[in-house]
């Protein structure tokens, strides 16, 4: 599984719209909207990067009203899920 993480700078008159249709996109798990440079945070969860370039590139990058992408690809992922079954005494 590829996970990567992609920063979307958008038309900030129709964010609602762009996340909707960006949430709709085969491959994408979860759109936030978000303070700061960016407008939205998009996880992009596919079982390869060529799958990732599909999305990003072919999909996300075509929405009406999505300025810019700056795309990360995890390469390990830490949660306090992971973390409490690590450190459990079984109990």
């Amino acid at each position: 599984m590829v996970t990567a993480i992609v920063f979307v700078k958008a038309d900030v008159a129709r964010i609602p719209e762009i996340a909707e249709e960006i949430a709709a996109l085969p491959g994408v798990s979860e759109v936030y909207s978000v303070t700061g440079t960016i407008d939205l945070i998009v996880l992009v969860r596919v079982s390869s990067h060529e799958q990732v370039a599909e999305v990003v590139a072919d999909r996300l990058n075509k929405v009406v009203g999505v300025q810019a992408t700056e795309t990360h690809i995890a390469f390990r992922a830490y949660s306090s899920h992971d973390l409490e079954a690590a450190f459990s005494l079984g109990g």
